[in-house]
């Protein structure tokens, strides 16, 4: 079994940066994908970022170099930068891994911008 944990939401103004963290937590597992996603109120989760391996980072296309993915093996972490924050960026943002051919979820962790 695997547990996410994610951090780093918060309130934050129009224009600013946020980082938001996400450990994978459990035993005897290798993950392959990791990727964040997030939900507006009222609209279907979207993927923002994923990474299939350590070497490949891809984006939903409304990040438009905002964002950067990142991942720590070493600690199970998987890491989102965001920048230039807008308020339609508000929603709740979710980390996602892929151990086997199981997919795990964070609980989530709330990102509001206000303008």
């Amino acid at each position: 079994q695997v547990q996410l944990v994610e951090s780093g939401g918060a309130l934050v103004q129009a224009g600013g940066s946020l980082r938001l963290s996400c450990v994978a937590s459990g035993s005897g597992f290798h993950i392959s994908y990791m990727g964040w996603y997030r939900q507006a109120p009222g609209k279907q989760r979207e993927l923002v970022g994923w990474m299939p391996n350590i070497d490949t980072k891809n984006y939903g296309d409304f990040v438009k170099g905002r964002f950067t993915i990142s991942r720590n093996t070493s600690v199970n972490a998987v890491y989102l930068q965001m920048n230039s924050l807008k308020p339609e960026d508000t929603a709740v943002y979710y980390c996602s891994v892929r151990v086997g051919r199981e997919d795990y979820w964070g609980k989530g962790t709330l990102v509001t911008v206000s303008s």
